[in-house]
């Protein structure tokens, strides 16, 4: 009634339009739903109802009635150009109220860089959301104790309260004289680093201060000027036209001036703050970059050089950990570099492998090296064993449940890990035991580097390097990399310059290859095949995990483990079966070695004797000998 006696023309906007439906009664009957259609099949109710499409198709569109009463508009997500120009609208609202200055490039990289990384949202929501918060945390900053700051303080309270402790308990006859003396050096230097700290604060905050202010008086100068006025200020007076009906006299000279202390102050406090500023001055695209990498822990903005190192440095890192390997590690930092670079399709993930060869060669080794070298940790790897999808319905266990059966809403096993980590290696261990269904899967992964899960979320692949391994070929590999020894009378392993070519072993696989995968899958990998292991490859992984063993004592027992040549080559010698590859030295150390050792530092702890050096070797008769002091 009072939209009826209105003088001037009513819009009513309902948001959330399908909880009419139900409201207010039932669904059906006397509901707001049923109240509004009298007047809006008479027209005297002009309206707008916004509701999601999900939303509109389970509730809006079972009553026909109340649909056909509506003109159905679908409001699409806009493009990152048309994206910007809303945030642009948006952005005086946002420097108003959080009181920082938010610079044009902000809104650029908060609008490439949420719809490149951000899934499961829209623009120009996960845009705003985005900014939102690079405001808050530059405000926060200019008016906060720094994080470096706060965090030294409460390291040296926590160094002042162990050494309070510990000088309570020398009182009462204690022996603690070492550590003191080690805290007591801790904390001379971490004063000394809080004084410059607190010092280069007070000095960021008053340059800070100053640049607001000269950029505060050169807009406010600017602010009554035309753009072709604006732009005269900045530009030499030999190439400025005078505009026709007004002079400020000594504008331009005042602003030359005033721009030339600005940039001044500004050299000063980049210099000053290099990589780590402890004062933000404004919200640019490095402060945005820093949020989305937090948000979805992709190395973004400064994080990008150390990132750019790693990966020009991929390959002789890897070969530190992955033995015996070389044409394989070439390859995948190959792919990565590739990537990296942004040639690559950006809209696949960053590399997609099959690894073939026997067992025990280094095909799992090299995906948890790749997890923990360029994403970060071994955390990062999200491996799944393909022999639990053996049938068809199991592919529900990788990307959830439909709905009505068991364990709809709980997500996959691997759509979920994906979601929450989408910066990771991502292993599928024994890919020929699983059934080709679910196999078939992973097309669209290859293919465009995106997985619908049950419930229609979109999944992002596209930060992942994907890696496959399978024993299906390996027979071939075997019979190519080793030849009839007349003298032996057996088949031995071929010297390194013998051994095949790489990508022609990875040809000759692929017919056998095709007897276990659909071509259409294998095209969609890098084929990369793995050599068995010769003897000296063997004896730099059986050094590599005594290396391993020996750091594990060192940090649990501040002791030091020694072994000598003769132990490398008993284990190596014990290492018989050529199908197991490096897993037998792992069998060896952990089932002969490690047992007999552990009995005797067990003993020495059991009588208090503290342990400073663990001395292994063997004797001519193949036997582990060892010495505990």
């Amino acid at each position: 009634d009072e939209v009826k006696r209105s003088p001037h023309p009513i819009i009513l906007f309902i948001d959330e339009a399908h909880t009419m439906i139900g409201a207010g009664g039932q669904a059906g009957q006397n509901d707001a739903a049923n109240l509004l259609k009298p007047a809006l099949a008479r027209g005297e109710l002009r309206t707008i109802a916004a509701t999601t499409w999900g939303e509109y198709k389970k509730y809006f569109e079972k009553d026909a009635a109340l649909a056909r009463r509506f003109q159905v508009i679908k409001v699409e997500e806009p493009s990152e150009e048309l994206a910007c120009a809303m945030l642009r609208g948006m952005a005086p609202l946002m420097e108003k109220h959080f009181g920082v200055r938010l610079l044009d490039e902000a809104i650029a990289e908060a609008v490439r860089l949420s719809a490149r990384y951000i899934s499961g949202r829209q623009l120009p929501d996960k845009a705003v959301s985005v900014l939102d918060t690079a405001c808050a945390k530059v405000a926060l900053g200019q008016s906060a104790t720094p994080a470096r700051i706060e965090e030294a303080r409460k390291r040296m309270e926590r160094l002042d309260a162990e050494a309070a402790a510990l000088l309570r308990e020398v009182a009462a006859g204690a022996r603690h004289d070492e550590r003191l003396n080690e805290l007591r050096a801790i904390r001379e230097a971490l004063t000394v680093t809080l004084q410059a700290d607190e010092a280069r604060w007070g000095v960021e905050q008053q340059l800070v201060q100053d640049i607001r202010v000269l950029r505060d008086k050169l807009e406010h100068q600017a602010g009554g000027l035309s753009m072709a006025e604006a732009a005269s200020v900045t530009a030499p007076a030999s190439a400025t036209p005078a505009v026709k009906g007004r002079k400020k006299p000594g504008l331009s000279v005042f602003a030359s001036a005033d721009h030339e202390l600005l940039a001044t102050k500004q050299a000063e406090l980049a210099a000053l703050q290099g990589e780590a500023p402890l004062v933000p001055m404004q919200v640019d695209g490095h402060v945005v970059a820093e949020i989305i990498a937090a948000w979805t822990g992709i190395p973004l903005g400064k994080m990008v050089k150390d990132e750019i190192h790693t990966v020009r440095n991929l390959q002789a890192t890897l070969q530190e950990r992955v033995i015996g390997q070389d044409h394989a590690l070439a390859a995948i930092a190959q792919r990565v570099r590739t990537a990296r670079a942004g040639l690559e399709d950006p809209n696949k993930p960053k590399g997609v492998f099959l690894f073939v060869g026997p067992s025990g060669v280094g095909k799992t080794e090299t995906a948890l090296a790749l997890a923990d070298i360029l994403y970060g940790g071994e955390r990062n790897l999200i491996s799944i064993n393909m022999s639990e999808y053996q049938e068809a319905h199991s592919v529900s266990g990788l990307k959830g449940s439909p709905p009505g059966y068991v364990g709809y809403g709980e997500g996959g096993v691997l759509t979920e890990a994906v979601r929450r980590k989408p910066y990771s290696v991502v292993l599928l261990d024994e890919v020929e035991k699983a059934h080709p269904d679910v196999l078939e899967m992973f097309f669209q992964v290859f293919d465009k580097g995106l997985m619908d899960d049950a419930e229609g979320r979109e999944i992002d692949f596209r930060n992942t390097v994907i890696i496959l391994t399978s024993n299906a070929g390996s027979q071939h590999i075997m019979q190519a990399c080793f030849e009839k020894d007349e003298e032996l009378g057996g088949a031995v392993m071929k010297s390194p310059e013998a051994l095949p070519d790489a990508d022609a072993l990875a040809e000759v696989l692929r017919p056998t290859l095709y007897k276990t995968f659909k071509p259409a899958f294998v095209g969609r990998t890098k084929v990369v095949p793995y050599y068995p292991l010769n003897d000296d490859v063997l004896a730099e992984v059986i050094k590599l995990k005594l290396d391993r063993i020996a750091a594990r004592v060192r940090a649990n027992h501040q002791a030091e483990l020694q072994y000598d040549d003769a132990l490398i080559d008993t284990v190596l010698a014990r290492c018989t079966e050529v199908d197991t590859g490096a897993r037998a030295v792992d069998h060896i150390l952990n089932g002969s070695l490690l047992p007999e050792v552990a009995d005797s530092v067990l003993a020495r702890m059991a009588e208090g004797r503290p342990i400073q050096k663990i001395k292994v070797s063997a004797g001519k008769d193949g036997q582990f000998k060892f010495k505990v002091s």
